[in-house]
């Protein structure tokens, strides 16, 4: 096993399961002293193009259930939550591309990225703050030790950093990915926050990642 495993994460600032998740993922990523690669993504868009739907648009049935999940995870973690927050979904597009900027100075190592991703996972559901508010954005940056000033200007005007974001939603799809959060170890996807005991315990016994996306049996 190499000294310093590689863990992709493909995830979203919007999304509730990725925060629920973030602090967890961030703790194992440490324990193992592993690489994050970060890959914000588009989720709406990934959701209208794999079957998934947005939380308002899903059957009553399955919202209720979300929310008792919801209630079982953030008790079970002790981390809170707002259930309803005012400004869900935000288009968080302007926060994803100011961390792709902020990788792009300060690269995916560097503690003060990882402090930016944890504040903007907590925007929505923690601060109740409006993730599409540049101000919100900008402090979130400055907050975390990074240069909010220069990679707010930089996400607003550089479309290279919206292309990308663009980029790594296609990759996704093109991987098969459906969903927020999805980690991905040595290409094996583990989707949803509740698999990342899973990812823990690969990366701990070395074994050999299972084939994903082998062609699929029709009927």
């Amino acid at each position: 096993m190499a000294a310093h495993p590689v863990i992709e994460y493909y995830f979203s600032f919007i999304s509730s399961w990725s925060y629920i998740g973030s602090r967890r993922f961030r703790n194992v990523a440490m324990k193992h002293n592993a690489q994050v690669i970060y890959k914000p993504i588009d989720l709406m868009h990934l959701f209208s193009v794999s079957g998934g739907l947005p939380v308002k648009d899903r059957a009553i049935q399955r919202q209720a259930y979300r929310i008792l999940e919801i209630k079982r995870w953030t008790k079970q973690n002790d981390i809170p939550i707002v259930m309803h927050p005012k400004y869900y979904p935000a288009d968080p597009s302007l926060a994803h591309r100011v961390l792709l900027a902020a990788i792009d100075e300060y690269g995916n190592d560097s503690s003060s990225v990882h402090d930016y991703v944890l504040r903007s996972q907590d925007t929505v559901w923690v601060d109740e703050a409006n993730l599409a508010d540049p101000d919100v954005v900008l402090g979130n940056a400055n907050k975390a030790g990074l240069d909010g000033t220069r990679l707010l200007g930089r996400a607003k005007q550089e479309q290279e950093l919206l292309e990308q974001e663009q980029a790594l939603t296609c990759e996704a799809m093109e991987r098969r990915y459906f969903g927020a959060p999805t980690y991905v170890f040595r290409g094996e996807p583990f989707w949803g926050q509740d698999r990342i005991d899973m990812l823990d315990e690969v990366i701990q016994s070395g074994r050999e990642p299972l084939e994903f996306g082998s062609k699929l049996r029709e009927g």
